[in-house]
């Protein structure tokens, strides 16, 4: 599988290295407009850095451009004579529907969007997936390269926005709560390192629970909580606090900022 990724930032950066941890490819053209921006990847067996995206694209069967939205527009343009009906192009620019990539290189290209999340270095991605209508016979093959780096959803494209803010936009999400847990336990007498793994670990072991036995999370809380118990003292403070409220008016600020770029 021939790859290019069109524009190796830090999310492209982070594709690239879960396709060079999974071998996911025969040969992986990375560009950017800095090569000095791509030299961790220099000098790994079948990954070429250059700054030609005509030249990435046209040695390529699957195109992935790793774009800010504000960029995707004169991008496309600039190489719309090398996209073949034959290519893959897949883009991870937020906002950026299959229509607006259409209108340059032509609704006869298969185009899947593909929102994935940091963690898809570590091939641990929550991926969001969504096509053209050329496109959607070629979902298969964009699951089964993601499959690689984490886990897929596939959705309707009008889903992705919402997507884009849980699973990619999530990631910071849950950084943050993770890091007001680890400041917690640093207040309660613990050294910042303790007080991190003590929170990252937890964190862990809750998702794992929740995959693992396909609970609700209500009843994972009902095994811990007891009556008059410190656990429930402490739920009860966060949500008078207002945890559930703010964490969900964040999200909801965040799809309407994605909508905002989607017209922009």
């Amino acid at each position: 599988m021939k790859i290019a990724i069109i524009g190796t930032g830090k999310l492209g950066s982070s594709i690239a290295k879960g396709l060079i941890k999974n071998k996911s490819f025969t040969s992986l053209y990375l560009t950017y407009r800095s090569i000095k921006s791509v030299k961790d990847f220099e000098h790994i067996e079948n990954v070429i850095l250059t700054d030609n995206n005509a030249l990435a694209i046209a040695e390529s069967d699957i195109v992935l451009f790793a774009l800010q939205p504000k960029h995707i527009d004169g991008v496309l343009e600039a190489v719309k004579a090398k996209i073949t009906k034959n290519h893959i192009v897949m883009s991870v620019a937020a906002g950026v529907d299959t229509a607006r990539m259409a209108n340059s290189i032509g609704s006869d290209k298969k185009i899947i969007r593909v929102m994935p999340n940091t963690a898809i270095s570590i091939g641990k991605s929550m991926t969001c997936i969504a096509a053209n209508k050329a496109g959607q016979d070629s979902i298969p093959l964009a699951q089964d390269l993601f499959n690689q780096l984490g886990t897929t959803l596939v959705m309707a494209e009008d889903l992705l926005q919402a997507g884009t803010v849980i699973c990619s936009s999530g990631i910071a999400f849950w950084m943050r709560l993770i890091r007001a847990t680890t400041q917690g336990a640093i207040q309660l007498g613990f050294e910042a390192d303790e007080a991190n793994e003590l929170a990252t670990q937890t964190c862990l072991g809750a998702a794992s629970l929740l995959i693992e036995t396909g609970k609700h999370p209500e009843e994972e809380i009902d095994r811990v909580t007891t009556p008059s118990g410190c656990t429930i003292q402490g739920l009860n403070e966060m949500e008078y606090q207002g945890l559930s409220s703010a964490l969900i008016q964040g999200i909801v600020a965040s799809f309407e900022k994605i909508n905002e770029l989607k017209t922009s």
